[in-house]
């Protein structure tokens, strides 16, 4: 049975499937000098101009890579409380770069240049870790999503302080069809310095791709890749999965469809007086409050993840595979166990 729990659980998308199986017909230069790796490329330049691509094998290992390019281990990223890096990577950015981590409490997830200034008190003061890069996730850990204009304004204030971008896109697919743009138009146009491409979250078997617009940011890169243990010596099966990806915007049509089974599960939860949804769905992400004794039954038939052990607040996902009668099932069942 299909979970609720989160969309690294889906399965991997039938054309992704064969993008493995075609790449492994036959032998091809390791490393990443081969002919799926270059063709890949040429797919992300036609998507955003410009762009130095190296993959990673999960959304960890990328973010690592593109803090490394940025900072040095007196420095420091500003990031939400609830950012990945800070909550669910064990330390890593501090374990592999030095650097240090600077939290801050959001009522959405998203950071703002209000949230941030009292920070930036610290530049120039020998006795502080610098702050140097702003690491938002888009979508957030609470679902929700930047605007193009609050993309705009975070890029152009941390500009003009000399401080980096950095954007976890785990899922920045299901953030795009969410805002109704393209790529370019919510990365690169707002200033965005570095990112994340995910794949392991819409339909791949693995990968993520490190995107590096930035180009004082790309020399360096391909060394910090190798030190991070990301660099696949058969990078063509990473490689191979992101040119179907983005052919003919597979990503994309994955990401609307779990986007538009979330509202579903939203809309059809909301109708039961004992539910309130306690955030805005703005992607595939689905939080609510039910009463406490549903909980344990519920997730014994679909499993999903509490969020917050203090208020009980679930976290339902939605994946690029989850049908509507998947969503209908839960809610029934959700409805029986109410009763």
């Amino acid at each position: 049975m299909k979970s609720f729990a989160s969309d690294n659980y889906s399965g991997i998308h039938p054309q992704i499937l064969d993008a493995i199986q075609h790449a492994n017909k036959q032998h091809e230069v390791s490393y990443g000098v081969d002919y799926y790796t270059s063709k890949a490329l040429e797919q992300f330049e036609n998507i955003f101009g410009t762009v130095k691509v190296l993959y990673a094998f999960n959304g960890t290992g990328a973010n690592i890579i593109s803090l490394k390019c940025c900072i040095l281990p007196f420095q420091a990223v500003i990031c939400a409380e609830t950012a990945h890096i800070n909550s669910d990577e064990c330390g890593a950015p501090t374990q592999n770069i030095g650097c240090s981590l600077l939290t801050l409490p959001t009522r959405d997830g998203k950071l703002t240049p209000e949230l941030i200034k009292p920070l930036l008190s610290r530049i120039g003061n020998v006795h502080n870790t610098q702050p140097k890069v702003i690491s938002i996730s888009q979508s957030t850990e609470l679902g929700t999503v930047y605007t193009l204009n609050e993309l705009k304004i975070l890029c152009n204030f941390a500009h003009e302080n000399g401080l980096l971008v950095h954007l976890d896109g785990a899922r920045i697919s299901n953030a795009i069809a969410s805002l109704g743009v393209s790529l370019k138009e919510a990365t690169v146009d707002c200033g965005i310095d570095i990112m994340s491409f995910g794949g392991t979250k819409n339909g791949l078997m693995m990968g993520e791709a490190v995107l590096i617009f930035n180009d004082v940011l790309k020399e360096n890169a391909p060394y910090f890749q190798k030190q991070t243990a990301q660099l696949f010596s058969k990078n063509r099966f990473i490689a191979a999965q992101f040119i179907a990806l983005l052919t003919d915007n597979l990503w994309l049509k994955m990401a609307i469809h779990a986007n538009r089974m979330a509202q579903l599960l939203a809309a059809e939860t909301s109708k039961i007086p004992e539910v309130k949804i306690t955030r805005n769905v703005d992607a595939n992400a689905v939080f609510a409050i039910i009463p406490t004794y549903a909980i344990e039954k519920l997730q014994h038939k679909h499993h999903f993840y509490i969020w917050d052990e203090q208020t009980k607040e679930l976290r339902w996902m939605c994946s690029f595979d989850t049908t509507e009668d998947e969503v209908l099932n839960f809610v029934r069942t959700l409805k029986e166990l109410i009763r």
